[in-house]
């Protein structure tokens, strides 16, 4: 379909060929594509990073791990990363795009046309978190749009799972039992973690933490430049649930980091004439998937080995795994090392001198109960007091809390309702309670 026609400031088609809007579906999505890719295809300034992740993960080749140019684009193309039905009338509708092929591959046919059509719709926010579009919308016809601005919204290649995966299908096949290795981790990619900064309630120390850690990230050059490496280590601590593991996963989406999930029973046990040799190797792991977060659940599990009569393999595993924590470094390696233990004072001088922060976990206060409560009931039909119900929870953990919602809302669903009051809230409370004390009272006996 061609475009030899006159184009009228309205972007309207008239007798004289001007464009029109002819309002099939999928028009905007197939002009967003092909300009995307015929730009990309264009400027080798553009790297993966500077594709929208929907496009980027459809065209990523997992064995090149990139994207590799040129980009073609087909209707199923459209249709596939954007979610829609058929768009075959959308193309045929848009005066500047052909249909070629067996494959029913598309092309723009005149790209400044199809340029001047798509920035006369509604497409700003589309523009500005796309880098590709931005990238040639900068300054055009007086669009306001940053090309700086929407690189920085974008999420980067190394977030995406598929490259995580295929950079994890690499190591395999380089190191001898990575399989093993494989099992004894759990590789998350950041749009794979449900956490949310912006959902946990946090106390002022724990949010000044994650912001040094966030400069730290931002700045490694620098940091590498003045010679400070020994930054990047935390140890959590603080009472079960009380969201030390809730936090390093949501790092992993706040900072768009692969999460490296260890937990140090596992190593030790499943393996254990290999127990320093697997060590290593998940070290050597969160280093090759740099930069990422390396979080050691159950780190108390130190302590339990150092102090014991355990087997020799297991005290050299830990002595191994105190080594490696001073061999890496966020600054040199990228690996954010965040450790866990619900047990501190298990813990010798050995284990604390390897971290530059610790970062407490206390129960949360009144205040932090209600916030709380009020973000956990925010998407809920519930006609609650917080506020009392933050009294009446004195000594829970976040995760008590969590919990104590979840009753209430099955036990509603029992009786067929999707709303729930305070004395629904209570009667958790109540419940909760009578199975806590039953708890330790059989612990006791």
């Amino acid at each position: 379909m061609g475009s030899e026609g006159k184009t009228g400031s309205d972007g309207k088609a008239g007798s004289d060929g001007e464009l029109r809007d002819a309002g099939a579906a999928g028009e905007v999505e197939t002009a967003e594509l092909l300009l995307t890719a015929e730009i990309y295809n264009r400027s080798e300034n553009l790297t993966e990073d500077d594709l929208p992740p929907r496009i980027r993960k459809h065209y990523f080749d997992p064995v090149a791990r990139k994207v590799k140019r040129p980009i073609y684009v087909t209707e199923g193309d459209v249709q596939e990363i954007y979610a829609i039905g058929s768009i075959r009338e959308a193309a045929r509708s848009l005066p500047f795009v052909d249909r070629e092929g067996l494959r029913d591959q598309l092309r723009l046919t005149v790209f400044d046309v199809g340029a001047r059509w798509f920035a006369k719709r509604d497409t700003l926010e589309r523009i500005r978190s796309n880098p590709t579009l931005a990238y040639f919308f900068e300054g055009y016809d007086s669009l306001d749009v940053s090309y700086v601005e929407a690189k920085k919204r974008n999420q980067p290649l190394l977030t995406d799972r598929e490259w995580i995966q295929s950079k994890v299908r690499e190591l395999a096949a380089k190191v001898e039992e990575a399989d093993d290795i494989l099992k004894l981790v759990r590789i998350k990619a950041p749009e794979d973690v449900r956490d949310r900064m912006e959902e946990l309630v946090l106390t002022r120390e724990q949010v000044t933490e994650i912001e040094k850690a966030a400069k730290a990230l931002e700045h490694r050059d620098y940091l590498r430049e003045v010679g400070l490496y020994d930054i990047g280590k935390l140890l959590f601590v603080g009472p079960p649930g009380t969201g030390k593991t809730s936090t390093a996963m949501a790092l992993s989406r706040r900072f768009g980091l692969p999460l490296v999930e260890v937990r140090l029973s596992m190593v030790t046990s499943q393996y254990l004439g290999e127990t320093s040799k697997n060590v290593d190797k998940v070290f050597d792991l969160a280093k090759a998937l740099s930069p990422c977060i390396l979080f050691i659940d159950e780190f108390d599990f130190v302590a339990k080995t150092r102090t014991s009569e355990e087997h020799g393999a297991i005290k050299r595993a830990v002595n191994t795994l105190l080594k490696a924590i001073d061999d890496v470094s966020l600054v040199e390696d990228g690996v954010l090392l965040i450790a866990a233990t619900n047990h501190p004072q298990l813990l010798d001088y050995a284990a604390w001198r390897r971290f530059d922060k610790v970062v407490n976990f206390p129960l949360p206060d009144l205040d932090m109960r209600r916030m709380i409560l009020e973000r956990v009931l925010s998407r809920m039909d519930a006609k609650v007091d917080a506020g009392l119900l933050a009294e009446r929870t004195e000594g829970y953990s976040g995760s008590d809390i969590r919990m104590v919602v979840r009753e209430a809302v099955l036990n509603a669903l029992l009786e067929e309702r999707k709303s729930i009051d305070q004395e629904d809230m209570l009667q958790a409370v109540q419940d909760f309670d009578r199975r806590i004390a039953d708890h330790r009272g059989s612990a006791t006996s």
